[in-house]
């Protein structure tokens, strides 16, 4: 199945904001010596991304037309819980924190795909917030797996 691809400027604004995660776990295989470091990097960064990622289920909560009350009720719910998840996990330490963020991402994929079933987004959204999903949570783990 073709999908659409993203509009070239969200597609290196999503990209590009995987350039620390990357970088962190690169860091954590090429200096292990610092990999509690690069692990806190990482993680630090991780908090801040599912917090903004949490935003978006806001913004569709407030734009999209074809979400009931109880749906509009549930993404403005949901769209403070990354934000909930990520804070704690500032303040505990590695295999913890990255648990709590890997546990964030995947739970707002699940939310995405669920709010795809309700309202009509891009064709290019999902797939996108997918391979973002992906290599975000690859790279936790392998600073975790090098870092604790």
């Amino acid at each position: 199945m073709m999908t659409t691809p993203a509009p070239r400027r969200v597609a290196l604004l999503g990209y590009g904001g995987l350039l620390p995660f990357i970088a962190t776990a690169l860091g954590s295989v090429l200096d292990g010596s610092h990999a509690p470091f690069w692990l806190d990097a990482q993680l630090a960064y991780g908090a801040v991304i599912l917090s903004f990622i949490g935003a978006l289920h806001w913004g569709f909560a407030m734009l999209a037309a074809d979400l009931d009350d109880a749906e509009r009720d549930a993404r403005y719910l949901w769209s403070v819980i990354p934000a909930l998840l990520a804070w704690p996990a500032l303040l505990l330490s590695g295999v913890l924190a990255g648990a709590l963020l890997l546990a964030g991402f995947l739970l707002h994929y699940w939310q995405d795909r669920r709010l795809l079933r309700r309202c009509a987004l891009p064709a290019w959204y999902l797939p996108l917030r997918g391979r973002l999903t992906g290599v975000a949570c690859l790279c936790l783990i392998v600073s975790l797996s090098l870092g604790h």
